[in-house]
């Protein structure tokens, strides 16, 4: 592998992990009443690479009315 491939690489690595790790710790502080869904499915989606984290964002979350 080139370095620039490394490069790129870790950089993935790093943002998937990011994500995840996002995604993880606002699932586990959000209230079951404000996911979509039950918790436990949507820990196991996260770690699905890109997708999993990017789907939780999206439809994984309810968000309360704004007055």
């Amino acid at each position: 592998m080139s370095p620039g491939q490394r490069m790129w690489l870790v950089l993935a690595a790093g943002v998937q992990l990011s994500l995840a790790a996002t995604a993880w710790t606002d699932l586990a502080r959000r209230p079951e009443g404000e996911v979509r869904g039950k918790k436990w499915q949507w820990a196991l989606v996260i770690g699905v690479n890109f997708v999993g984290p990017i789907s939780y964002f999206r439809w994984g979350r309810v968000h309360p009315p704004q007055p």
